[in-house]
């Protein structure tokens, strides 16, 4: 199975894994590539803190860290999402916990698609990505 879902120091239930595993392949199939291996992992704050810091350099608190393993046309890689920080963000975006979860997991595939979001221009499009195939979900 190309699309694993898994939690590292949180107590999380992901419903509906099949029908999310389904959107992920036919987004990344959309995108041009094909899925070899995608892991998502649920974490908390300081489990992505410590990520953070350690892989990337960065003392910030994030919701998502990606991991790109890509070779060619075939994606694979490491999601790290904070559980902490979709709730809380969903909070502040007045969005339900689920979309906002849903949001930063095409994210993180759009990351492994190749896009960036370090810039305006580039921010802009992903953001489009995203709501297009939120829509799709």
């Amino acid at each position: 199975m190309p699309v694993l879902f898994t939690k590292a120091d949180v107590r999380f239930r992901f419903d509906n894994a099949n029908g999310i595993r389904q959107w992920i392949m036919v987004a990344v199939k959309k995108e041009g590539y094909a899925a070899h291996y995608i892991q998502f992992v649920f974490c908390s704050d300081v489990y992505l803190l410590e990520l953070n810091q350690q892989y990337l350099h960065h003392d910030t608190l994030t919701d998502i860290i990606t991991f790109d393993y890509r070779e060619g046309k075939k994606i694979s890689g490491d999601i790290f999402i904070s559980i902490d920080r979709v709730r809380e963000n969903a909070g502040k975006f007045n969005v339900l916990f689920k979309e906002e979860l849903h949001r930063v997991m095409i994210h993180g595939i759009l990351h492994l698609c190749g896009y960036k979001d370090k810039d305006k221009k580039n921010k802009l499009l992903m953001t489009e990505k995203e709501n297009f195939y939120l829509e799709r979900l």
